[in-house]
């Protein structure tokens, strides 16, 4: 919340574009004319806004997103935000999944006759607490929007809406609201700056954005927690639902966060250094047995580059980079259908020749999904000369679906997923795949409170509604 609010949005957008490649979008209030105003489109962030479509933004409140499709299709209809206006203005933004979403639609047609427009989660979730704001009012009140109301209806959320999810929305004429998942699977961090003696604030997934826009991190919110700014900048927040046990997503620090955001206030960048001391280990373990004999130690770029660091650091080997990644070419593993996929890793990355030939190399990766990224490197770097590869990986096994936000609703889209390390390696085309496990990950980013369900399968809600969730979610993406 500021003055400048969309430009900042804009701003704090190209920060987090890593998380988001499909389409952006920003959402405005402005108090003066009581309107809403909003920009979204198919792209990337800098091609989606121009300065004249950001200077159209007015309001001192603004919310933004960069979507990665894990819910609905990747076309324009499912872009964030999304904004109603009866019975009062409410826009939202979210990261994450609601893994009770198809449910959740049902009972919003059924039962209340309201008749979605989207196939994305946030409007089903837009419906449902703009319900439980008005808490059986016709029409608002004045206690519609007091902070005790809110609390209620968060709270109801968190009874209602199953899965990982951070929200954010505007209320027209009220302030900004935002609550997370009661496990906190999904990142929601706050941040503040004061200018000429007035307090601003900054919402976001990551510490990067704040950074970058000059506001100092003060926590992550907390698991269950719902807050409230309103138009004078009072902040006021309240844990309505707490859970035993938190479970942070183990993959914010493996692969999707940037290096420089910081998670309950531990850099993600001294995280990954530990993630390859720890593969170091395993590394020189299997040197002392004969098993492997490298020359150089190799990120595949860039989320592995922290941990080559390390792992070169441990075993006493060169750090060499063998392949440039282009920079205008997507994140392949979040593209939306494997044939993006494969055509964006034939894109992406250049070998150098002279670092490669005629080298064994420790070619460090930070997880395997669907193998699509591993198969074609192996691939490139072998045309080129390589003589022997090994592969680590900074995480164990990728082998059972996740329902929270990242797009692999489908064991069967998962190389891991009923193979053995041994039959993965013959796969991929290396010598041996050495994998942290789960141990290694507690130790490395120091906290035992990790939704590890992709690896080990304890998922931490209820997934009676899996089954539904990804047979649903596989038609939406067919149907594009």
């Amino acid at each position: 919340m500021s003055s400048a609010a969309a430009y900042e949005a804009y701003r704090g957008l190209l920060a987090l574009q890593h998380r988001g490649q499909d389409a952006a979008g920003i959402l405005t209030y402005d108090t003066f004319t009581k309107m809403f105003a909003m920009e979204k489109d198919l792209g990337l962030v800098a091609q989606v806004f121009d300065q004249k479509k950001i200077e159209n933004l007015n309001g001192f409140m603004a919310i933004g997103h960069t979507r990665y499709a894990t819910a609905g299709g990747d076309g324009k209809r499912d872009i964030q935000p999304m904004v109603e206006g009866i019975p009062f203005g409410l826009g939202m933004v979210h990261n994450g999944n609601a893994l009770n979403y198809y449910q959740l639609k049902a009972e919003l047609s059924e039962k209340f006759r309201h008749q979605l427009l989207t196939g994305n989660d946030l409007e089903a979730l837009i419906h449902y607490f703009g319900h439980f704001l008005m808490n059986g009012d016709a029409l608002p009140t004045e206690n519609t929007f007091t902070f005790d109301n809110i609390k209620q209806a968060a709270a109801k959320m968190f009874e209602t809406v199953n899965g990982g999810y951070a929200v954010l929305g505007l209320i027209a004429g009220q302030g900004m609201v935002g609550f997370r998942d009661p496990k906190g699977i999904r990142p929601m961090v706050l941040g503040a700056k004061e200018i000429d003696g007035e307090k601003h604030w900054c919402i976001s997934s990551e510490t990067i954005a704040m950074t970058y826009l000059g506001y100092t991190y003060i926590r992550d919110i907390e698991p269950g927690e719902v807050f409230f700014i309103d138009m004078d900048s009072n902040f006021q927040s309240a844990i309505v639902k707490k859970e035993p046990e938190r479970a942070h997503c183990m993959f914010e620090w493996v692969y999707f966060s940037g290096a420089e955001s910081a998670i309950d206030h531990q850099t993600v960048y001294g995280a990954r250094l530990k993630l390859g001391v720890q593969l170091g280990h395993k590394a020189t373990a299997a040197m002392r047995a004969g098993e492997i004999a490298p020359d150089v130690v190799m990120p595949v770029p860039d989320t592995s580059r922290t941990a080559a660091i390390s792992v070169a650091d441990a075993l006493k080997l060169p750090y060499r980079e063998g392949l440039i990644k282009n920079r205008y070419v997507a994140r392949s593993f979040i593209l939306s259908n494997q044939d993006k996929r494969e055509h964006a890793v034939e894109l992406k990355l250049s070998p150098i020749v002279s670092e490669i030939a005629g080298k064994n190399i420790f070619l460090i990766d930070d997880s395997i999904v669907r193998g699509t990224t591993s198969i074609r490197l192996i691939s490139l770097l072998k045309k080129h000369g390589a003589k022997e590869i090994t592969l680590g990986i900074t995480c164990p096994p990728i082998r059972y679906p996740c329902f929270y936000g990242v797009d692999f609703p489908d064991s069967k889209d998962l190389m891991a997923h009923n193979k053995t390390v041994e039959e993965m390696a013959e796969m991929i085309g290396v010598k041996k795949i050495i994998y942290l496990d789960e141990e290694d990950l507690r130790q490395a980013i120091g906290t035992t409170k990790l939704c590890m369900a992709c690896v080990n399968k304890k998922y931490p809600t209820v997934v009676t509604e899996a089954e539904n969730y990804a047979r649903e979610r596989k038609k939406a993406r067919a149907a594009g």
